[in-house]
C-alpha cells in the first residue's frame, strides 16, 4: 500500500462525475505487479489481490464487486478509508509491531542477541526488562498492565519463551520477538497459506483418521489424504513412525501396504458441537474446569488426536491407549502440553511439541462440566 501511494498508483479519480479518493485502477495495478516481480504473470496477480479483497484489506470503492477484476475498476485499501475491521487480533498484531519498531529504534535497546543452553537466539529481551521498559516508555500504566500486554503478545505468537515452555511472567526468563516486523514478505506468500477453514471443514482433510492395517490389534491413528500420501498428525502412535521408516516392529505381522481397503472414515468433521474461542475458555465462572493429565507412552505412542487450533481440541482417542487410560477424553481443549502455555497455539505446533517430547507426557487440558 506505501509503496503504491508512492508511485502514484493510488490517488484521487474521477469517474462519472463524482470523485473517489485514495483508489487505484485494478488494471494498472496488475501491471505494476508484474512490473515489480510481485506476481508472475496476470492469473497469480489476480489471485493474490482477490486473497486481500477476502481478508478485507481492499475492496470496490462503491461495494459493488465482491471478486477482483482485471479490468478499468477502481479499489480501495480499506485503511485509506477507515473501514479495516480492527479485529482484537488486529488491534494485538499492530500493538506488537508498534512496540517492536520503537525498540529496534532505539539507540540502547534491551533487544539484543543472547545465549541460552548453548543456543543464540535473535531479537531477546527478559520478562522484567520488558515491564520495565513498558511503564517507563508510557507504554502501560503499571507492572499489572504491562504484564497483561506481553501475555496478549505471547497468546497472538508475536513473542514467546525462547525454548516454548512458559507464558510472559515479570522475571528474569528470557523471550524473543517471534515475528521479525521489519523482514518483508513477498506477497505470493499469501497464497500458501493454509486455510483453516478447508483443514477443519473439508472431507479430504488430513485429520480424517484411517487405520493402516485393518487389523483388529491395530490402533494406530493415522491420517491420509486423496493422494494416499501418509502423514503422521498429532499424538498419534509411534509405531507408525518406525515402521514407516522401515525399521523392524513386532507390533506388525507384514509391512504397511499404501493401498487401503474400504473403510469408514471416523470423525472426518470436528468433534466439537460448537466453536469455543480462548475468552470463552477464561472467563470468569465459564463452565470449564482444567484437568492435569500425565500420560506415559507405551511401546506405541500415546493414542489420541489433535485437531483445530487456538484452540486446540482433543478430536480421538484410542480406547485402549495410555491417553485413554490417563482420562483423556473427546472434546477437551488443550491447555499446555509439558509445562508450555499452548492456547494460543495451532495443531502443527501442538503435534510437534508431543512428538519430538519426552515420553512420559503431562498436559493439562479443559472440559466441559456441563
Amino acid at each position: 500500500r506505501l509503496r503504491l501511494h508512492d508511485g502514484k498508483l493510488i490517488k484521487d479519480r474521477r469517474y462519472h462525475l463524482r470523485t473517489y479518493p485514495n483508489c487505484f485502477v485494478a488494471k494498472e495495478l496488475t501491471d505494476w505487479l508484474i512490473d515489480h516481480k510481485e506476481a508472475p504473470d496476470r492469473e497469480t496477480g489476480i489471485r493474490l489481490m482477490q486473497k486481500l479483497m477476502d481478508h478485507y484489506i481492499i475492496h470496490h470503492v462503491c461495494d459493488e464487486h465482491s471478486d477482483y477484476k482485471d479490468a478499468k475498476l477502481l479499489y480501495r485499501f480499506r485503511k485509506d478509508d477507515g473501514t479495516f475491521p480492527l479485529s482484537k487480533d488486529v488491534k494485538v498484531f499492530m500493538r506488537g509491531q508498534s512496540l517492536y519498531e520503537k525498540l529496534v529504534s532505539m539507540e540502547e535497546s534491551i533487544l539484543k542477541v543472547r545465549e541460552e543452553n548453548s543456543v543464540k537466539y535473535q531479537r531477546t529481551f527478559l520478562g522484567c526488562e520488558m515491564i520495565d521498559w513498558l511503564v517507563q516508555e508510557g507504554e502501560a500504566e503499571n507492572r499489572k498492565e504491562a504484564v497483561e500486554l506481553g501475555r496478549a503478545l505471547l497468546e497472538h505468537g508475536i513473542i514467546q519463551h525462547v525454548s516454548n515452555r512458559h507464558h510472559f511472567f515479570d522475571s528474569d526468563i528470557l523471550y524473543q520477538f517471534w515475528i521479525n516486523f521489519r523482514r518483508r514478505c513477498r506477497l505470493t506468500e499469501l497464497l500458501n497459506e493454509n486455510s483453516s477453514r478447508t483443514l477443519s471443514e473439508s472431507p479430504d482433510s488430513p485429520f480424517c483418521l484411517r487405520k493402516l492395517n485393518p487389523d483388529p490389534g491395530n490402533t494406530s491413528f493415522l491420517s491420509v489424504q486423496t493422494n494416499k500420501e501418509i502423514k503422521i498428525v498429532s499424538a498419534v502412535r509411534r509405531s507408525s513412525i518406525t515402521s514407516l521408516a522401515g525399521n523392524s516392529n513386532p507390533y506388525f505381522s507384514t509391512a504397511p501396504t499404501l493401498v487401503f481397503p474400504p473403510v469408514a472414515e471416523c470423525n472426518p468433521k470436528s468433534v466439537l458441537k460448537r466453536p469455543v474461542t480462548n475468552e470463552e475458555l477464561l472467563s470468569p465462572g465459564a463452565p470449564y474446569v482444567k484437568k492435569t493429565l500425565t500420560i506415559v507412552g507405551d511401546a506405541v505412542g500415546w493414542g489420541f488426536v489433535v485437531r483445530g487450533g487456538r484452540p486446540c481440541h482433543i478430536q480421538a482417542v484410542d480406547p485402549g491407549g495410555p491417553a485413554a487410560a490417563a482420562g483423556m477424553k473427546v472434546c477437551q481443549f488443550v491447555f499446555s502440553v509439558n509445562g508450555m502455555y499452548a492456547l494460543h497455539l495451532d495443531y502443527q505446533t501442538i503435534s510437534s511439541l508431543i512428538m519430538t517430547g519426552p515420553r512420559t507426557l503431562v498436559m493439562e487440558v479443559m472440559e466441559s462440566i456441563e
